[in-house]
């Protein structure tokens, strides 16, 4: 990652480019390195792109659930000093953005989800029994992936590291509670923010059946599908993914 976080208070952050913020949501495991490309892409096409880090693993543990890091997202745009702002989140990213617009729709102009929870999800939290063996956490790491080649050894490395942290783990898990838990299909029908939801065809983590329902749910949405593409698209089919996402964003005037 060439641009170096910013630190300003409890916040550590990215900001590159300038226009309307797209504030990137990563997921449980995944680095603000995997949206190099929609940074460096959307931060020279008009808009400001910000991803801040968040606080998945020094939450306390009975503050580490959805809720909390909705509220912290809000409590960042206000420090910021942001009015409006277009929410882009990945798997458990898609699901703080989500749960950010129910109870904090005001400064939402846009919401952009891609492999989210929020409905369901089948690898958050599981799995992990064998966590030590460095075999079974690659194959789960490039089971993310439709082609696991996109699972380098410095992101199996990472996810090694981080599932065998005692104290990552434990928030992992409280986390995977705290999604379940926190289950959208109730709210989703009375949300009215614009969505652009973008799906990989062959995601096993959220599957295609998950994104056809947040469309059928979310009263105003658009559903694009990437084809040969696993649970995080913006990763495996960057350009495809960009492409996408601006034609959607000057559709709707954003």
């Amino acid at each position: 990652m060439s641009d170096k976080l910013k630190k300003e208070g409890q916040y550590s952050y990215i900001e590159v480019g300038e226009g309307t913020p797209i504030i990137i949501l990563h997921g449980l495991m995944g680095g603000l390195s995997n949206f190099d490309s929609v940074k460096e892409f959307f931060s020279t096409h008009g808009y400001k792109v910000v991803i801040p880090e968040l606080p998945i693993y020094t939450m306390s543990l009975v503050k580490t659930n959805v809720k909390t890091f909705a509220t912290y997202l809000k409590d960042f745009i206000e420090f910021k000093g942001y009015q409006e702002v277009i929410l882009l989140g990945n798997s458990l990213g898609g699901h703080i953005g989500l749960y950010h617009t129910k109870l904090f729709s005001e400064k939402v102009k846009a919401l952009v989800i891609t492999g989210s929870s929020g409905l369901y999800e089948s690898a958050m939290g599981s799995g992990y029994t064998k966590r030590s063996d460095y075999e079974v956490i690659k194959k789960k790491a490039q089971e993310v992936f439709y082609d696991p080649a996109i699972a380098t050894k410095e992101l199996v490395d990472e996810v090694y590291a981080t599932v065998n942290d005692r104290n990552k783990l434990v928030k992992t898990l409280a986390i995977a509670k705290s999604a379940i838990r926190h289950n959208m299909a109730k709210d989703l029908p009375n949300m009215y923010t614009p969505t652009c939801i973008i799906w990989g065809k062959n995601d096993t983590v959220t599957p295609p059946e998950v994104a056809e329902v947040f469309h059928e749910l979310l009263s105003d949405s658009d559903l694009y599908w990437i084809d040969k593409c696993g649970h995080a698209a913006m990763m495996e089919h960057p350009d495809e993914f960009n492409r996408i996402l601006l034609n959607w964003l000057l559709d709707r005037g954003f």
